[in-house]
C-alpha cells in the first residue's frame, strides 16, 4: 500500500518555513502499514498541482495534499481539484454552520466576509473532513480505487483533521500489511567498518526485512524494517535478528531508539553507583550537559556543569594556575585534567569530566592543531585523558566530542 504526499506553497520552496507536515504524515501512515514512496513540494499554481496529482496517482493508492486551501485568491487547490475530477464547487451547509459557529465563538458573526463563507464551498464529489480549529475543511475523494485527501497546511489544523477524520477512514477503506521498525544505536564505529563486521548477518536476514544504515557523527543507527501480514511473527523475527546482531557487534550497541538512550544508560549507571557527576566544558560549550539533562530525572546524579570557554575563566572560575596554562597551553591534556580535578573539588562530585579543544576555524589561545580535542575523566581510582584529532570542521568536531564524552561516561569503569 503506497502513498505520496504533496505539499503546496511557495513558503516551503523558498525556505521560509520547514515542512513538518510531511514528517508527521509519513510517521502516521507508516503506523498503519502505508509506505510513503515520495514527498513532493510544489508551487500553489493550477498547472503544478494538476501535474503532481497525475504523476502521483500512477504509482500510489493514496495521495495526500496539504496547503493551498486558504480564503485568498492565491490559494488554488480547490479549483484545481474541481478541474481534475471534472467537478464543481457546492456549498456544504454543515461546513458553513461550523464557520459561523467559529466566528460567533471567537470573533464576531458580523465580521464574516464572503471569502470566509466561500470556505464552505467544496467539490461535490468530496466528503468534507471537519476542521475543528479553522474554516478550511479537509476533503476526501475516492476515484478509481484511489483515495485523495486534501487538507490545510497549518500544522495543528492538518494534524487534527488527519488524526480524527482521515486516518480512521483510511483504516476502513484498505486492507494493509504491518510495517514494524526497530533501530539499534551504535557508538564508536564508522559506517563502512560496521558494514564489514555485520556483512554475514546482513546477508542472512529474511527477505521481508530491510536494513538501513543511518550514520551521523560518532554513531550509526541500524534500522530494521519488517513488512508482512502477521504482526507477532514480524516482531519475533526482529527480536531474533537483533539478538544475533549482538554476537557480531554487541560491544558497539548502546541501546535501541525509543527504548533506552545512551543518556538514560549513563543516568542508570550513576544511580546504581549512587554517585554524582560534574562537568567542566570548554570546546563543547555546554552541549554535554544539555544532552544529559534532556533526560527527565537527571538531577538524581548530575550536579553542575561549568562552561569555561575563555582562558581567563579557567583561571578565575576553576582556579587553574596560570603557570600550568602558560607551560602546557590551554588546549592540552594537562590543562584538561586540571579542569576535571578542579570542578570535582569545587562541586563535591564523585566523578568529573572536562573537555578542551580547537574546534576551529582559527586556533585562538592555543597552538594545538585545529580538530584536536582532549577529554579528561577523574573518578574514584581513575585519572585519564583521552586525545582525539578530527577533521577541521567546527560543527563536526564539537558533535564528535559530545558523543565521545558520552561514550567515556558510559564505558569507562571506576570504583
Amino acid at each position: 500500500m503506497n502513498a505520496e504526499i504533496i505539499t503546496i506553497g511557495d513558503e516551503i520552496l523558498i525556505g521560509q518555513i520547514t515542512d513538518t507536515n510531511s514528517a508527521f504524515l509519513a510517521q502516521e501512515l507508516n503506523k498503519i502499514g502505508v509506505e510513503v514512496t515520495q514527498i513532493t513540494s510544489i508551487q500553489d499554481h493550477p498547472t503544478h498541482i494538476f501535474n503532481a496529482l497525475k504523476k502521483a496517482e500512477a504509482y500510489n493508492q493514496i495521495i495526500i495534499i496539504t496547503g493551498g486551501l486558504g480564503p485568498t485568491k492565491d490559494d488554488k487547490t480547490k479549483e484545481t481539484l474541481c478541474n481534475y475530477f471534472q467537478d464543481e464547487l457546492v456549498e456544504n451547509h454543515e461546513m458553513l454552520s461550523h464557520i459561523e459557529d467559529l466566528f460567533e465563538k471567537y470573533i464576531e458573526t458580523s465580521s464574516i466576509s464572503k471569502l470566509n463563507r466561500d470556505q464552505a464551498y467544496i467539490p461535490s464529489k468530496a466528503i468534507a473532513l471537519k476542521n475543528e480549529f479553522g474554516t478550511a475543511p479537509g476533503m476526501w475523494f475516492f476515484e478509481n480505487g484511489k483515495v485523495y485527501i486534501s487538507m490545510p497546511g497549518v500544522p495543528y489544523e492538518m494534524k487534527n483533521i488527519f488524526t480524527k477524520e482521515a486516518l480512521p477512514r483510511l483504516a476502513k477503506t484498505f486492507e494493509r500489511p504491518y510495517i514494524i521498525h526497530k533501530t539499534a544505536l551504535t557508538y564508536g564505529v564508522g559506517e563502512s567498518t560496521l558494514a564489514k563486521l555485520i556483512e554475514d548477518w546482513e546477508n542472512n536476514l529474511p527477505s521481508f526485512i530491510k536494513l538501513a544504515y543511518l550514520p551521523s557523527l560518532g554513531k550509526v543507527r541500524l534500522r530494521l524494517s519488517a513488512r508482512g501480514g502477521n504482526k507477532e511473527i514480524l516482531e519475533q523475527t526482529l527480536e531474533e535478528a537483533f539478538k544475533n546482531l549482538k554476537s557480531y557487534i554487541g560491544g558497539y550497541i548502546k541501546g535501541f531508539e525509543g527504548e533506552t538512550s545512551i543518556e538514560e544508560e549513563i543516568a542508570s549507571k550513576f544511580n546504581l553507583k549512587n554517585q554524582y557527576l560534574a562537568l567542566a566544558e570548554s570546546c563543547t560549550g555546554g552541549q554535554i550537559a544539555s544532552s544529559l539533562v534532556n533526560v527527565p530525572g537527571a538531577s538524581s546524579y548530575f550536579l553542575a556543569g561549568l562552561v569555561t570557554y575563555a582562558t581567563q575563566m579557567k583561571i578565575d572560575l576553576l582556579k587553574i594556575e596560570e603557570s600550568i596554562i602558560q607551560k602546557y597551553s590551554v588546549v592540552s591534556k594537562e590543562v584538561t585534567l586540571e579542569m576535571a580535578k578542579k570542578v570535582k573539588q569545587q562541586t563535591g562530585a564523585d566523578v568529573a569530566l572536562a573537555t578542551t579543544g580547537n574546534a576551529g576555524p582559527t586556533k585562538g589561545d592555543s597552538q594545538a592543531d585545529i580538530g584536536q580535542v582532549y577529554i579528561a575523566l577523574v573518578a574514584p581510582g581513575v585519572e585519564k585523558v583521552f586525545s582525539f584529532l578530527w577533521k577541521k570542521n567546527r560543527e563536526k568536531v564539537i558533535e564528535k566530542a559530545v558523543v565521545k564524552a558520552q561514550q567515556i561516561l558510559l564505558e569507562e569503569n571506576w570504583n
